[in-house]
Order: structure tokens, then sequence, then C-alpha cells
């Protein structure tokens, strides 16, 4: 093959190719929250809330920058998935976890949260919206194990009662641990 028929066939796989790319980095749709950073203090109270140890799966959905799956993993030793809509913010938590050297811990999936895979957690972390948690909320109830503990900032899950809330600069917080089923008799 001559160098010229080369480089046509490579040019022409590139274009083939291009649509698929340009598809990929699209969202499946519109994200439902806009991104608003988690302040560290936050972060920290949230982390300490849900009792992070390193032997904890910490799922963040919608979880913009990754500071949340980062500091679980360079704090605790925990390990984290980070799940968002939007492939930019998965692009930029990707960059960050690896330059908090935490990247063998972590990792981030351009995906929609409500049809995303969320059942090795045992710890969910969220700052989505109220609207936004009512419609997650069956989906948590139905996809995670008794005992796996769920935080939200500033946002409640209806009227799902938390079984603690705390305040940190005059933001809630709540966690729910997932009740485990009624015993048969």
């Amino acid at each position: 093959m001559t160098a010229r028929v080369f480089g046509l066939c490579i040019a022409l796989a590139s274009i083939v190719a291009a649509p698929a790319a340009a598809q990929q980095a699209q969202p499946a749709r519109q994200p439902d929250v806009i991104f608003v950073p988690t302040p560290s203090v936050v972060v920290d109270a949230m982390l300490k809330l849900a009792k992070i140890t390193p032997n904890d799966v910490v799922y963040d959905l919608g979880s913009g920058d990754g500071r949340i799956v980062i500091a679980a993993a360079k704090m605790y030793g925990a390990r984290g998935v980070g799940i968002d809509i939007d492939p930019e913010r998965t692009r930029e938590a990707t960059a960050n976890a690896r330059a908090a050297g935490v990247e063998d811990k972590v990792m981030f999936r351009t995906e929609d949260v409500l049809t995303a895979d969320i059942s090795p957690a045992t710890v969910v972390m969220l700052y989505l919206s109220p609207s936004f948690n009512t419609r997650l909320r069956p989906k948590l109830m139905k996809d995670l194990k008794p005992g796996t503990r769920i935080v939200s900032h500033a946002f409640d899950l209806g009227d799902w009662k938390p079984q603690q809330t705390v305040t940190v600069n005059g933001r809630p917080i709540y966690l729910w641990i997932v009740a485990r089923p009624p015993e048969r008799k």
C-alpha cells in the first residue's frame, strides 16, 4: 500500500469516526441541575457524617469536578465513583483525580444518574435539587443494599425522614441509612 493510499484510508477513517466521537462528547440529555461546587468545609462534614472508611465505595451522583470522591480517597483511603451527565465535568474530575494522586482509587463516568448502576455503593453523596432528589429516591431504594449511607447537601429526600441532620455554615446536610427489609415470618 502506498503512503498516499494509506493516508487516504486514515483520513476516511477519521471522517467516519468523527460523528461517533462528537456524539460521545455530548450529554445524553441536558443536565437537570447546574454545577455548583460544594464548599470544602461541607465536603469534609459530609464525609465525616457518612463515617467513611477505607472499605467504602463512595458514589457521588452529579459529581461535578470530583471533589467529594477525591477527598474520600485522599483523606480516608476509600474508593470512589463519580457519575455526571456532562462529559466536560467528567474530564475535569478525571484530571483533578490525577493531580491529587488518587486516580488509582477513583473513576468518573459520564452517565445519567437515573439509569447508572449504583449498586456497588456503600455510600452515596448528593448535591442535586429537591425535585431531582424526589425523582432519584425510588432508584436509591431499589438499587442500594441495606446499610448503604446516603448523604445529601442542602436538599432532603421528601418525606423520607433522615437519621441525622447537621448544619455547617448554615447549610443542612442529611444522612439516611437504607433500611433492611422486614423479616418474613
